[in-house]
């Protein structure tokens, strides 16, 4: 069982994501906000972080780089996902700096990124 948090603004797709991995067996929590993640991620230790780039209040990098203050970048790189509908060539390239893996939205298969965010792709 692995804990999880899920940061995402768009409430059915962060909802379908806990019940999903719920059912697998871990915990998770949501949150829509960037500055609430920051809070979280700096008092709870997360063994997975689902991130999405475009947040209302800050970007998912702004949440990357106030983890690094927390964690060394081998350690942002295993934990983190980002996820995104603009897979730009610089939003991918900006994402490679951190290292971490990017699940694209909508999922071509959901089976699949769950996986990913399981930690076992």
């Amino acid at each position: 069982m692995k804990t999880i948090l899920i940061i995402e603004d768009e409430v059915l797709i962060a909802q379908s994501l806990r019940k999903l991995l719920e059912r697998q067996g871990h915990r998770v929590e949501t949150t829509e906000s960037g500055h609430d993640a920051i809070e979280r991620i700096a008092r709870t230790p997360y063994d997975r972080i689902v991130c999405d780039l475009m947040l209302q209040d800050i970007s998912g990098f702004d949440v990357l780089e106030e983890s690094r203050k927390r964690f060394s970048p081998a350690e942002i790189s295993e934990k983190f996902i980002l996820m995104t509908a603009y897979n730009s060539p610089q939003v991918l390239e900006k994402a490679r700096e951190y290292q971490c893996e990017i699940l694209n939205k909508p999922f071509e298969d959901l089976r699949a990124a769950l996986k990913r965010i399981e930690g076992e792709a």
